[in-house]
């Protein structure tokens, strides 16, 4: 009954999420075909692609809470399923972060408040210090997951082979 309720429940947030989605998705496209009707093009578009990055985001959250909580069945590599949802999560929102920074930082200096660029500037190390954050979790937790475990009889072997002949990488 519990298991039930809860499959219930992350269906009914993951349709949310993907509703909330594709409005987003919508208004982009709004912003995208009526900034050629005024004057400034190139704000509107960066506003439609900024739209539309927050829309990808919460696409990702909504596949996210499907996959993990709505599926019936379980993935056996949770580390992975979780790695890959919070990676894909992060680089979505860093970018979406990175772009609105770009976009204070021209309506600034258009503007001249040089004064208040230190608003983007927080925005973009933000977002840098989001994107390390998520190198260093990949990096902690790649222990965890079963397939970048090595044992010590596979270290000592490599199991690789070169890509190139040798003559091509004497050329590099």
């Amino acid at each position: 009954m519990l298991h039930r309720f809860k499959v219930f429940m992350a269906l009914l947030f993951a349709l949310l999420f993907f509703a909330l989605s594709a409005a987003l998705a919508g208004l982009a496209l709004f912003q995208f075909v009526t900034a050629f009707s005024h004057e400034e093009l190139i704000s509107g578009f960066i506003r439609a692609l900024n739209t539309s990055f927050i829309s990808l985001a919460t696409f990702e959250l909504a596949v996210g809470i499907s996959k993990e909580y709505a599926s019936e069945e379980r993935d056996e590599d949770v580390y992975g399923v979780v790695r890959r949802t919070i990676s894909r999560f992060v680089a979505v929102v860093a970018t979406a972060m990175v772009l609105e920074g770009l976009v204070m930082t021209i309506k600034y200096s258009q503007l001249d408040l040089a004064g208040n660029l230190y608003y983007p500037v927080a925005i973009v190390t933000s977002a840098a210090i989001l994107l390390i954050a998520l190198g260093v979790f990949l990096y902690l937790s790649r222990g965890d997951c079963p397939r970048h475990r090595v044992d010590l009889a596979e270290e000592e072997t490599p199991q690789w082979r070169p890509r190139y002949s040798r003559k091509a990488t004497a050329l590099l």
